[in-house]
Protein backbone atom coordinates (compact mmCIF):
# COMPACT_ATOMS: atom_id res chain seq x y z
CA UNK A 1 0.00 0.00 0.00
CA UNK A 2 1.28 3.45 -1.24
CA UNK A 3 1.15 6.57 1.08
CA UNK A 4 -0.98 7.90 -1.57
CA UNK A 5 -3.36 5.20 -1.18
CA UNK A 6 -4.14 6.59 2.28
CA UNK A 7 -3.23 10.79 2.12
CA UNK A 8 -3.39 12.27 -1.25
CA UNK A 9 -0.12 13.61 -2.50
CA UNK A 10 -1.86 17.45 -3.03
CA UNK A 11 -2.83 17.98 0.34
CA UNK A 12 0.59 16.31 1.93
CA UNK A 13 2.61 18.16 -0.07
CA UNK A 14 0.14 21.41 0.69
CA UNK A 15 -1.04 22.21 -3.42
CA UNK A 16 -4.44 23.06 -3.05
CA UNK A 17 -7.45 21.50 -5.35
CA UNK A 18 -10.46 23.50 -6.22
CA UNK A 19 -12.30 20.18 -5.99
CA UNK A 20 -11.16 19.16 -2.83
CA UNK A 21 -14.02 18.47 -0.24
CA UNK A 22 -11.24 19.19 2.10
CA UNK A 23 -11.34 22.72 1.44
CA UNK A 24 -14.70 23.57 2.27
CA UNK A 25 -13.90 22.00 5.83
CA UNK A 26 -10.70 24.18 6.46
CA UNK A 27 -12.55 27.27 5.27
CA UNK A 28 -14.97 26.61 8.07
CA UNK A 29 -14.69 28.86 10.75
CA UNK A 30 -16.84 29.31 13.95
CA UNK A 31 -19.33 31.93 14.11
CA UNK A 32 -18.89 34.64 16.92
CA UNK A 33 -21.84 36.67 17.91
CA UNK A 34 -19.83 39.49 18.60
CA UNK A 35 -22.98 41.78 20.19
CA UNK A 36 -23.95 38.86 22.26
CA UNK A 37 -20.42 39.07 23.61
CA UNK A 38 -20.13 42.81 24.01
CA UNK A 39 -23.60 42.54 25.89
CA UNK A 40 -23.05 43.90 29.80
CA UNK A 41 -24.99 40.38 30.35
CA UNK A 42 -21.74 38.71 29.62
CA UNK A 43 -20.52 40.25 32.79
CA UNK A 44 -22.42 37.57 34.40
CA UNK A 45 -19.36 34.34 35.71
CA UNK A 46 -19.65 31.64 32.89
CA UNK A 47 -22.53 33.04 30.87
CA UNK A 48 -23.05 31.02 27.54
CA UNK A 49 -23.46 33.50 25.22
CA UNK A 50 -25.64 31.38 22.91
CA UNK A 51 -28.08 32.48 26.11
CA UNK A 52 -26.91 36.19 25.69
CA UNK A 53 -28.38 35.91 22.21
CA UNK A 54 -31.84 34.41 23.27
CA UNK A 55 -31.90 37.56 25.95
CA UNK A 56 -30.97 40.24 23.56
CA UNK A 57 -33.94 38.46 20.74
CA UNK A 58 -36.54 38.98 23.05
CA UNK A 59 -35.37 42.24 23.84
CA UNK A 60 -33.02 41.95 27.62
CA UNK A 61 -30.49 44.07 26.61
CA UNK A 62 -29.02 45.24 30.51
CA UNK A 63 -28.83 43.33 33.62
CA UNK A 64 -31.57 45.53 35.57
CA UNK A 65 -33.78 44.12 33.19
CA UNK A 66 -33.41 40.84 34.94
CA UNK A 67 -34.26 42.00 38.10
CA UNK A 68 -37.44 41.38 39.63
CA UNK A 69 -38.17 38.46 36.72
CA UNK A 70 -38.84 34.87 36.78
CA UNK A 71 -36.17 32.57 35.30
CA UNK A 72 -39.19 30.67 34.12
CA UNK A 73 -41.44 33.38 32.45
CA UNK A 74 -38.18 34.37 30.78
CA UNK A 75 -37.31 31.03 29.33
CA UNK A 76 -41.55 30.70 27.95
CA UNK A 77 -40.52 34.18 25.97
CA UNK A 78 -37.64 32.88 24.55
CA UNK A 79 -39.18 29.36 23.47
CA UNK A 80 -41.97 31.69 21.87
CA UNK A 81 -39.57 33.02 20.08
CA UNK A 82 -37.27 29.96 19.49
CA UNK A 83 -39.48 26.66 20.44
CA UNK A 84 -36.60 24.38 19.85
CA UNK A 85 -34.29 26.19 22.43
CA UNK A 86 -32.80 23.38 25.33
CA UNK A 87 -33.78 23.00 28.73
CA UNK A 88 -30.53 23.84 29.93
CA UNK A 89 -30.85 27.61 29.52
CA UNK A 90 -33.18 27.85 31.97
CA UNK A 91 -30.20 26.99 34.89
CA UNK A 92 -28.41 29.95 32.91
CA UNK A 93 -31.70 32.19 33.03
CA UNK A 94 -31.97 31.39 36.73
CA UNK A 95 -28.01 32.01 37.24
CA UNK A 96 -28.67 35.39 35.75
CA UNK A 97 -31.49 36.54 37.67
CA UNK A 98 -29.72 35.41 40.59
CA UNK A 99 -26.67 37.46 40.00
CA UNK A 100 -28.70 40.59 38.44
CA UNK A 101 -30.84 40.44 42.42
CA UNK A 102 -27.91 39.69 44.71
CA UNK A 103 -25.53 42.49 45.27
CA UNK A 104 -22.68 39.95 46.49
CA UNK A 105 -23.77 36.64 45.17
CA UNK A 106 -22.01 33.91 46.84
CA UNK A 107 -19.40 32.11 44.30
CA UNK A 108 -21.10 28.56 44.55
CA UNK A 109 -24.05 29.81 42.61
CA UNK A 110 -22.23 31.73 40.06
CA UNK A 111 -22.40 27.74 38.12
CA UNK A 112 -25.59 26.57 35.92
CA UNK A 113 -25.05 23.08 37.32
CA UNK A 114 -26.07 24.85 40.58
CA UNK A 115 -29.57 25.82 39.43
CA UNK A 116 -30.32 22.35 37.41
CA UNK A 117 -33.26 20.42 38.67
Amino acid sequence: MAIEDIIPLDILLGNQREDNPLNEIRKKKKKVDKEAMASPIMRIPRMDARVVRDLLDIGIRELYELKGRAAESIFEEVRKLKPQTPEWTLAYLRMAVYFCEEENPEPAKLYPQFWTG
